[in-house]
């Protein structure tokens, strides 16, 4: 079943020098951490493990597009509509990562679906019952450990239902010690986006979720000097997104558009940008319109490297950037997962027990410091 993987001059992923081997085969030898990329999107996840050393052994999504760009940045199409594969065909592995359909449960898809009269969570026929092919895979497999992302709103869809049936599932029915936080991706690129992840063992281990610093990098350290007209907002658009916003203010409500600086913080980044760009919009002075970010800023504002590929229209690549997880975040949850693997079952540091003590908390400079290893740079 496993698709024949072809040789790419470039790849996405970087393995850091640090990066530590997990499995010891019978001849005491090291073996390489081996880990699936579900719903892989354009390769977030897979950028993340194959930067701790691991090897991906099976990748799947259902869109054609994505599979395009991730094709070009690793070598490989990924398999199509995961109800279309059996779990049995899809190779052994120590990590399953998974960052499923959101629109189910977040507030935007939700709001949606209740407009147009359709389901949301899992009574969503096409998109909300895909945690259940993973649950499968879990249970067939039996990987070591899991790492899971979705929107923030995953925790109080449905009065807090949807998220206990997903714990449950994975703890009470197939064993897992889970861990889950939200984490806001401003501590490493220059974004408020805030998503849950969720961390299975199938053995007990310890695990922390990492340190990362209180400030992050600005819109200054991803935008361009120099961006082609085509970006900037016609005075048609502009216009409208401004009265679109009085409408609203006056009404009270808090819809409008997001005008930042390069001092600035962007909102978060969605997959409905190539619309009108209304969630972050460039200032570019007072006597002059404000741009969308372009592709390779959006690249760059989800943490990707500059060696990344896109080989998609901008609506595309817009709408591929907007449903992608933020590398660096994955990458630092990567490490912990690494460390907790190669650690031995039961493992319990002696610094958790001191600082349990003590009540004491790991310093921000620290956080900092272990942050410096997944910043990103601008095109020079």
């Amino acid at each position: 079943m496993t698709a024949k993987r072809k040789k790419s001059k470039k790849r996405a992923s970087a393995v850091r020098e640090d990066a530590v081997p997990y499995r010891t085969k019978p001849n005491g030898r090291a073996a390489r951490l081996k880990f699936i990329d579900l719903f892989c999107g354009i390769g977030g996840f897979r950028i993340a493990f194959e930067g701790v050393g691991g090897e991906c052994v099976f990748s799947s999504d259902w869109d054609k597009f994505s599979q395009q760009t991730y094709e070009a940045n690793f070598g490989e199409k990924p398999h199509g509509d995961i109800h279309t594969v059996a779990v049995a065909d899809i190779p052994t592995h120590d990590v399953l990562c998974a960052g499923f359909p959101c629109q189910p449960f977040s507030i935007a898809g939700v709001s949606k679906k209740l407009s147009l009269g359709r389901k949301h969570g899992f009574e969503d026929e096409k998109q909300g019952n895909l945690f259940f092919e993973i649950a499968n895979i879990l249970e067939h497999h039996k990987p070591a450990a899991f790492v899971l992302e979705n929107v923030k709103n995953l925790k109080s869809h449905a009065k807090g239902q949807t998220f206990e049936i997903i714990y449950n599932t994975l703890t009470d029915t197939l064993g897992y010690r889970v861990y889950h936080k939200i984490i806001d991706a401003k501590s490493l690129v220059p974004q408020h986006r805030e998503r849950i992840f969720l961390v299975g063992f199938r053995e007990p281990r310890h695990f922390d979720f990492p340190e990362l610093p209180k400030d992050g990098p600005k819109l200054g350290s991803i935008l361009d000097s120099k961006v082609p007209a085509k970006y900037t907002l016609t005075d048609h658009l502009w216009n409208y997104l401004q009265n679109y916003a009085a409408k609203h203010k006056a009404a009270g409500n808090g819809f409008g558009f997001g005008l930042v600086t390069r001092k600035d913080i962007a909102r978060t980044l969605s997959a409905r940008y190539f619309k009108d760009g209304s969630e972050i919009l460039i200032s570019q002075g007072s006597k002059k319109n404000p741009r969308r970010l372009t592709p390779r800023e959006c690249c760059r504002l989800m943490g990707y490297p500059n060696s990344f590929e896109i080989p998609v229209s901008d609506t595309q690549a817009y709408k591929q950037f907007g449903n992608s997880v933020v590398a660096p975040v994955v990458s630092a949850l990567a490490e912990e997962v690494s460390k907790s693997l190669n650690r031995p079952v039961g493992f319990v540091p002696d610094l958790v027990l001191r600082e349990k003590q003590s009540g004491s908390k790991p310093s921000q400079k620290n956080a900092a410091r272990k942050a410096n290893k997944y910043k990103i740079s601008k095109k020079k």
